[in-house]
């Protein structure tokens, strides 16, 4: 019976492609925007009811303009006008057309045009992107491009930050975390469409990036490319999922807080901020405790909008979108009460506490461990105070306390003791090494942390 009564309420739209065609309006380029559908001779606007991404897959798909990034309700860009054709659009995400996918009735529905519902689809079809290759999730993996009917990869000559920066805004995946080369999530197959990428970081797609050109290249696949990327950025139903990031400072841990809302990044307010909130924040960044938190723009004034306020977390929260606040984009600030964090980049495991255990540092987006060799008390020193663990009362080899996973980030440091910072100590260079894990360094310092 709930069967039955579900397909009264969502007919199924039965009208052929050349009745109605899709296009989008009022976006950056012909592959994001405001999506309106032709009917009976006239433009017409659809309703964000039940608007998700599954959706958006079939008109992205529709429109030749690869997957969607992103699904956009309340009239994202900009109100149309005409007659508003669908309502309570129901996709699978399989569908070839949207004409396919239950809805209302055409003409049928009980919206606004401040309603209106948009997407943001990752690119032409003929140069259509993807970010899925032998990684652990939709955002982290061989780069791959589709072109002339075939997937193609990247070569890692020169391959940086800045180049991953753009591939995980293009994907919808956060912020660059790391930038791999030498075919770290395998081999891959096929051409290698693209050498030599020279990003400034800025662009919206890859393909805006400088390179040779498509095809001109001297690499093998064993220099294949890819990224790992913060995370997905998606709006599904009337939730809308929150990403963070940290800018303004010289590392991954600390800097200016802003979140992911609504297609755009905006501040923080630092109206009660504390200590409870940056935990949150530096535990959602995959990065250590919550050494302090800075207000009145201490890492410079965001731009944008201001759109969280009083945020009252508990400390236990896995996202900060799960503390209480006064609600998106309802705030009394400016930006000159921007808030920050400062977490920690190091960590103690797998000991009795926070104040011994195995040496790991956190570095584009993974821990990694320290090698032993020369590891000495003016190396365990620096760990101690990075760690507000009072003073080094011994070090550790031969991986005392257990094998780390990951990879070995530093080798051969040399600290004179006074350094604020173990990176900050002499070393062979990030992931530099000849090094196993059954050398793993570790410490024991004299206190507990704070």
């Amino acid at each position: 019976l709930i069967f039955i009564l579900l397909l009264c309420k969502y007919k199924v739209g039965s009208v052929s492609s050349a009745e109605l065609n899709v296009r989008l309006v009022s976006g950056t380029g012909s592959c994001s925007g405001r999506v309106e559908v032709y009917y009976k001779g006239q433009w017409g606007t659809v309703c964000s009811d039940y608007w998700d991404n599954n959706d958006a897959e079939v008109v992205c798909r529709q429109m030749g303009c690869g997957r969607a990034i992103s699904v956009h309700k309340y009239a994202h860009f900009g109100k149309g006008t005409g007659p508003i054709l669908l309502d309570n659009v129901l996709c699978s995400g399989s569908e070839s057309s949207i004409t396919e996918c239950r809805h209302n009735g055409f003409g049928r529905h009980d919206c606004s045009h401040s309603e209106d519902a948009g997407v943001t689809c990752s690119g032409e079809e003929n140069d259509i992107f993807r970010l899925l290759v032998n990684g652990t999730g939709d955002c982290d993996g061989r780069v791959e491009i589709y072109h002339d009917g075939q997937w193609g990869t990247v070569c890692g000559d020169n391959w940086d930050m800045k180049d991953a920066e753009v591939v995980c805004r293009q994907m919808g995946c956060g912020r660059a975390l790391n930038a791999t080369r030498s075919a770290h999530f395998v081999d891959g197959s096929g051409p290698t469409f693209f050498d030599n990428v020279d990003c400034t970081g800025h662009e919206s797609n890859l393909f805006s990036c400088s390179q040779r050109g498509r095809g001109i290249t001297n690499c093998s696949h064993s220099e294949d490319a890819g990224v790992i990327c913060s995370g997905k950025i998606l709006f599904l139903g009337i939730s809308s999922s929150t990403s963070v990031r940290l800018i303004n400072a010289t590392g991954n841990c600390s800097g200016r807080v802003e979140v992911y809302y609504n297609g755009q990044w905006g501040t923080v307010c630092d109206d009660g901020w504390d200590i409870n909130d940056a935990a949150v924040v530096c535990r959602q960044m995959g990065c250590g405790r919550a050494l302090s938190v800075h207000s009145s723009a201490h890492f410079g004034q965001g731009t944008g909008p201001i759109l969280l306020d009083n945020v009252r977390c508990s400390g236990s929260e896995n996202s900060i979108r799960e503390c209480r606040h006064n609600g998106f984009g309802r705030h009394d600030c400016n930006h000159g009460e921007d808030a920050g964090v400062t977490c920690s980049d190091i960590r103690l495991v797998n000991g009795t506490g926070n104040c011994n255990g195995r040496v790991e540092i956190y570095r584009h987006g993974r821990w990694g461990t320290v090698c032993d060799d020369g590891w000495d008390i003016n190396d365990a020193e620096v760990v101690c105070r990075q760690m507000g663990c009072g003073r080094a009362v011994s070090i550790h080899s031969s991986a005392h306390f257990g094998q780390g996973t990951g990879p070995i980030l530093l080798d051969n440091v040399h600290c004179v003791g006074s350094e604020r910072s173990i990176t900050e100590c002499r070393h062979n260079g990030f992931g530099r090494t000849n090094c196993h894990h059954g050398e793993d360094a570790g410490v024991t310092c004299s206190c507990k942390s704070n």
